[in-house]
């Protein structure tokens, strides 16, 4: 018999760090139904759509990191008050001090938590002392909302965005739930002017809007968290357990792991995004489809890539300054690059080895500028795609050892006369991988046709899509609801 038990009820808006809301859970669906629908029946009033915006924004990361919720409300006033302060100065050097202000307090927060621990093991090891180690837990998401916040006032210093008066529409702006956490980093020009416009969602950006969630759901809720669970993550803890035929294999299910994880949470952002009315820049663009290097980061977290490409590459002279400052300033900004992802040697190499191949691919096409043939194209894309592939050995591995590990098992015990025999019992894993790289290498008038058969059903129909989906979720999932994997960025 139905019973109700408000303790129970209550209990789903108090923090639990074990089960964050995620967008991939079904306690979020129902939480964002009755958040959309209270939305829609503000749309009249803008302002009260901005504080239910707000609201429900900063529940949504309270969910996910407990009383550091403090940290996005900090970071939001400093950045508000900075930037009004910049507009105001009567001189350069002020600015300038002011703008420094806002860095400080920005990266500064990612310093203490995200490196704290980082800098005071190189510390012990260079100096003898006795290893110390500092029990600081990592905000979710406070890589992503701090670069949002900082651009914004990056731009008000640079001139090319005024500063706002009205704080709730900046507050709005950081806290946006459906991409505060993980991206895509939305823009300060983008976003605010979006805010003012009445509130209106097309039927093409309603259905684009279900299909999106949809596909990045289906990506990363039965994709990228079966791969995970049932194959890579073991090879990955224990790779010296498996051949070197099976580390390989984990590490082309990782490519497609993060691709569908990261991807997928884009995905869903942006979809939501357009069910509240807001369009969001395309983050992923098949970028295993590349030929180069610079190709993949024109396509892979293309909102990250341009912001250090304008924040940071630019700001150290970009191509301006000769070939040999271009290939240092490539370098540097890949090396930050892979220090922004984590606190730890194998992520500074992830990112020098980036920047290594974007220098010297920059350099060839200097030397080399012709034209690839088709052959030059099949190499090219092969060879990128096993680079990034063994950059990845760098980015997934819990330590150096394990990257050995890996290496050495592909290298010396490689063993591929099991390989039917890892087709047979991997098959619902190698089936999985193969149906996602399957996916992945379509040509995109396949996805953008998929698009309108889903924006031309009926409303019914989009409903029962959905319906379908998250069945297929159910079905697949072997554990709880997996956190995705840029929540530790």
């Amino acid at each position: 018999m139905f019973s109700f038990d408000p303790a129970k009820i209550l209990d789903q808006f108090l923090y639990h760090p074990e089960s964050p809301l995620l967008f991939s859970s079904g306690l979020f669906l129902f939480f964002f139904l009755g958040f959309l629908l209270i939305y829609r029946w503000l749309k009249p009033y803008k302002q009260a759509r901005v504080f239910w915006g707000i609201l429900f924004s900063i529940y949504f990361y309270y969910k996910s990191s407990g009383i550091f919720f403090l940290l996005l409300i900090f970071s939001v006033l400093v950045d508000f008050f900075v930037a009004r302060w910049i507009e105001k100065a009567s001189s350069k050097r002020a600015r300038s001090w002011l703008l420094v202000l806002s860095l400080t307090a920005n990266l500064g927060l990612l310093a203490y938590f995200k490196y704290t621990n980082y800098f005071l093991e190189l510390w012990s090891g260079l100096s003898g002392a006795q290893p110390l180690h500092l029990d600081i837990f990592l905000p979710v998401g406070i890589s992503f909302f701090t670069f949002q916040s900082l651009s914004y006032t990056i731009d008000v210093y640079r001139g090319n965005l005024k500063a706002l008066d009205n704080i709730w529409d900046f507050t709005f702006f950081v806290t946006f739930f459906p991409q505060m956490v993980a991206g895509p980093i939305v823009r300060a020009a983008d976003f605010l002017p979006q805010i003012n416009r009445p509130l209106s969602v097309s039927r093409e950006d309603f259905g684009r809007g279900i299909f999106l969630f949809c596909i990045g759901l289906f990506k990363k809720a039965v994709i990228s968290d079966y791969i995970s669970l049932n194959f890579v993550d073991r090879v990955f803890d224990s790779p010296a357990q498996y051949s070197g035929l099976e580390n390989l294999f984990g590490i082309y299910g990782y490519a497609l792991q993060i691709y569908c994880d990261f991807s997928g949470y884009s995905d869903m952002a942006i979809g939501i995004g357009l069910l509240l009315g807001f369009q969001f820049p395309i983050n992923f663009n098949s970028p295993y489809q590349s030929l180069s290097i610079t190709e993949f980061w024109r396509r892979w977290h293309i909102s990250l890539s341009t912001w250090l490409r304008d924040y940071l590459y630019i700001s150290l002279g970009g191509n301006r300054k000769g070939r040999y400052r271009t290939y240092l300033n490539l370098m540097l900004t890949m090396l930050l690059g892979g220090l922004w992802h984590g606190a730890a040697t194998r992520f500074i190499i992830w990112g020098g080895l980036h920047g290594a191949a974007l220098a010297v691919e920059r350099w060839w096409k200097g030397v080399f500028p012709s034209r690839p043939g088709w052959w030059r194209r099949f190499f090219g894309g092969l060879w990128t795609f096993h680079f990034v592939c063994f950059c990845w050995i760098f980015f997934r591995a819990p330590d150096m050892d394990a990257v050995g590990a890996m290496l050495g098992q592909i290298l010396h015990a490689f063993n591929p006369q099991i390989l039917p025999e890892f087709l047979i019992g991997y098959g619902p894993v190698v089936f999985w991988m193969f149906l996602g790289y399957g996916l992945h290498l379509l040509p995109a008038t396949w996805e953008r046709f998929a698009e309108r058969q889903v924006t031309a059903l009926p409303l019914v129909f989009k409903a029962m899509l959905v319906t379908f989906v998250v069945i297929l979720v159910m079905q697949v999932k072997s554990a709880d609801v997996q956190p995705f994997i840029y929540f530790q960025f």
